[in-house]
């Protein structure tokens, strides 16, 4: 006697595996758009809290031409020029040291790299990635301070944001020279082309909106650090539009100087009296959050025009 094995018809087969794969495919969505708006939620109550509390502060006469000056916490106005001098002028220092130096190292390990001087590259990279701003701080002072008998400027700042800015930049230019096909290279030598010719005219061209995204997470990177300028720098509430000689302020110190007379209401005799530091403090933070908005759309501005012309 023969046993005849009955089998689904194969319409039904698809029909399940159809609906087993929507099925999986709509959870899928859903777990990812709740990872989304777990994500944005922290980040909206952020925007909010300092957009509510700073725009009154930003908006106000003085505050983009004129500094702190002479006013104490009990004194209404003042402004945030000093302070936005200064950190544009010391991460334009850090972006321009930081930019050559990453993107030869970057082209070097992905284009040359070779060998144990190539893997000593990458693990020195490695370690900077994750060095604490306050570790890249005492290594200048160590340096600078202490064997040079150097003092309190804005530019030693600069040069600690660049122990911090190179790494970043180095690991994604890195990843967008990885993500450049072969055969545009290989076109290219098959023309004739040098390798160093390649690489400036086809390899940096293709990744220049990678190298520009990876440019504008440096600036973000260190444009909010507060460590090198505690240690290698000092606040003042006036202008200093040379980073190479005396104090200078920046964003951060400027938060910091305003939060030490967070929550003083009353006088030493008792008597009740007003309180201006947060304002200036959240002017101050809303002021560096747009700074780096700012710097982010010119940067992708710049590096999407410039991959059209290509």
């Amino acid at each position: 006697m023969t046993n005849v094995t009955l089998r689904p018809p194969v319409s039904s087969l698809h029909a399940a595996t159809g609906t087993s794969r929507k099925v999986k495919n709509a959870l899928a969505t859903t777990l990812v758009s709740l990872a989304l708006v777990v994500a944005l939620v922290p980040l909206a109550w952020l925007l909010w809290t300092v957009v509510s509390k700073g725009l009154h502060a930003i908006t106000r006469n003085g505050w983009w031409s004129s500094d702190v000056g002479t006013r104490t916490f009990t004194d209404p106005g003042g402004g945030a020029l000093h302070a936005v001098i200064g950190t544009l002028e010391q991460v334009a220092i850090t972006t321009i040291i930081s930019v050559p130096i990453a993107l030869l190292v970057a082209i070097y390990l992905v284009e040359y790299g070779r060998g144990p001087v190539a893997r000593a590259t990458t693990f020195m990279v490695d370690i900077l990635t994750g060095i604490p701003s306050i570790v890249a701080a005492l290594f200048i002072y160590a340096i600078f301070f202490v064997h040079f008998g150097a003092r309190f400027a804005g530019v030693w700042v600069s040069l600690a944001l660049v122990l911090l800015m190179i790494p970043v930049i180095v690991r994604t230019t890195e990843e967008m020279l990885k993500l450049v096909p072969n055969e545009l290279r290989e076109a290219s030598y098959a023309l004739g082309v040098p390798k160093w010719k390649t690489i400036v005219s086809v390899v940096l061209p293709t990744a220049l909106t990678g190298i520009v995204t990876g440019v504008v997470l440096g600036v973000a990177r260190v444009a909010g650090e507060t460590a090198p300028l505690l240690i290698l720098d000092k606040y003042t509430p006036h202008e200093n539009a040379n980073p190479f000689t005396d104090i200078q302020a920046a964003l951060p110190l400027m938060i910091k100087d305003q939060v030490q007379n967070l929550g003083v209401t009353h006088s030493f005799t008792g008597g009740a009296q007003a309180n201006y530091a947060p304002d200036r403090m959240w002017g101050a933070a809303l002021t560096l959050i747009i700074i780096v908005m700012l710097l982010n759309l010119i940067a992708r501005l710049i590096g999407r025009r410039t991959s059209f012309a290509y």
